[in-house]
């Protein structure tokens, strides 16, 4: 989210920024949404001093109802009274304008970075390097689905019937091998990285989601869950916690009945409960960064990917995730990125899985991201690089939504700078380690690192 004042200040740079995004300048319309604020407070401040101003002269008017005159004293009464209500309209004023200006400044993305490449989509992002060599293979490669099918260990059939599209039942040995990735990564994380692991909701408010940007842009590819209840169960229960007594039935006579809708969001990313840890917080400057961890189901309506990759694992309603969220200062934001990125890397290079990492262009980043590196692994039976982790730096732009603050050193309150990236998604790591180490035969082979997890299994056979 933006500060008005900066761009007040700074019309065309932010609307220079807007272009690099592909979007038509804005600064105009949003300094027009401010200026009716700025009206309403002035033409408030204005009221309020002729208020004050009335007031004394009803004082001194008072004295003047000695002599018998008192029809300047009600003019004065009435005058104030206008007054009064004028002032009540132009604070409704202000409250609409400053609700009409943030609704405008909370659907505005970030703006890229000076040295992000500018393009349209993906096919204009850059490659920065290539690492590992794929595994040449002297049979036709599999894709994972048909791999994880005839292992008679993943089950999309059977979850469809359960859940719908987009969901899948794994099974045995795979589901095994995916909760040993979960915990290879976890335990890399936080013990050689040194972030700390969180068990966090997965259920949030609304003010969470709309912390780290997914509300309100995107709520339609987010899954909402409600709980309901009527006035009479609400004031029951209201009355329960407070009193811890029993309220009287009779005590509502005839209100009417309707229901009352309490929103929660399931998760798309860890990163929304794991950045909210310091939401409405002034952290100290000497307790940074803040590095932590998480590995949870994740949920995506996929409302734009109607068409796309239905078959396997690459694009589900629910998969797991590893998210790490970094907690910073603006003077060690970018040294943090590059960090992050390389603690994402640690684990392909652990799994030995061939990958590359890119830049996305500004056309490719996503809405809160300043700049953003993806990491794509090798598919063989795919044969491309598909993405299995984003890690990207957000600026103060999650933290003015939040008002997530830290104490400089000379004192001062100033927005903390966030980052979050996966480390990595835990389902297409899964689909990476089926595809890259399968066998003839059609078993596969368990990465060397994760077979302490896997109690020493080294091959996974049909069921």
């Amino acid at each position: 989210m933006y500060d008005i004042r900066w761009i007040r200040e700074n019309p065309e740079v932010f609307d220079r920024r807007r272009t690099r995004r592909g979007l038509e300048p804005l600064a105009g319309k949003l300094l027009a949404l401010d200026d009716k604020r700025r009206a309403a407070i002035a033409k408030s401040q204005s009221a309020q001093e002729r208020r004050n101003a009335v007031s004394k002269e009803i004082g001194a008017a008072m004295k003047a109802m000695e002599a018998g005159d008192t029809a300047h004293v009600e003019v004065l009464v009435a005058e104030g009274a206008a007054l009064k209500a004028e002032l009540a309209e132009y604070e409704a004023e202000e409250r609409e304008a400053i609700a009409a200006r943030d609704k405008a400044l909370a659907e505005i993305p970030n703006t890229p970075l000076d040295d992000v490449p500018d393009g349209a989509d993906e096919n204009d992002n850059v490659e920065l390097r290539r690492v590992g060599e794929p595994r040449a293979m002297d049979f036709q490669p599999k894709e994972h689905f048909d791999i994880g099918e005839a292992l008679g260990l993943m089950d999309f059939e059977t979850a469809a019937k359960i859940s719908g599209a987009r969901f899948v039942v794994n099974k045995g040995a795979l589901a095994r091998l995916e909760r040993a990735l979960s915990q290879f990564m976890l335990d890399l994380h936080t013990n050689e990285h040194g972030y700390t692991e969180v068990n966090p909701p997965i259920l949030v408010n609304s003010a969470s989601m709309q912390g780290t940007a997914q509300l309100p842009k995107f709520r339609e590819d987010q899954f909402l869950a409600t709980r309901n209840e009527t006035i009479r169960e609400a004031i029951s229960r209201t009355v329960q916690e407070h009193y811890q007594t029993s309220p009287d039935p009779t005590a509502f006579g005839g209100l009417e009945v309707v229901s009352l809708q309490e929103e929660y969001w399931l998760i798309p990313t860890a990163e929304v409960p794991l950045t909210n840890l310091v939401r409405e917080k002034i952290l100290d400057e000497k307790d940074l960064p803040l590095r932590f961890t998480a590995c949870t189901p994740c949920f995506r309506a996929e409302a734009g990917a109607a068409g796309k990759d239905t078959r396997g694992m690459i694009r589900q309603h629910q998969f797991t995730k590893v998210e790490l969220v970094s907690i910073t200062t603006p003077e060690a934001s970018l040294a943090e990125h590059d960090r992050m990125l390389l603690c994402a890397e640690e684990v392909l290079k652990r799994l030995k899985l061939p990958y590359r990492v890119v830049t996305l262009c500004t056309g490719d980043m996503g809405f809160a991201s300043q700049k953003t590196y993806d990491i794509e692994v090798w598919l063989p039976g795919q044969n491309r690089y598909r993405e299995i982790s984003s890690v990207s730096v957000c600026g103060d732009f999650q933290a003015r939504r939040m008002n997530a603050r830290y104490r400089a050193q000379d004192g001062k309150p100033r927005f903390v700078h966030t980052l979050n990236g996966s480390g990595v998604a835990v389902g297409r790591a899964l689909v990476a380690v089926l595809e890259n180490y399968q066998n003839e035969d059609g078993s596969v082979t368990v990465p060397e690192a994760l077979r302490v997890y896997m109690g020493g299994i080294e091959t996974i056979t049909k069921a």
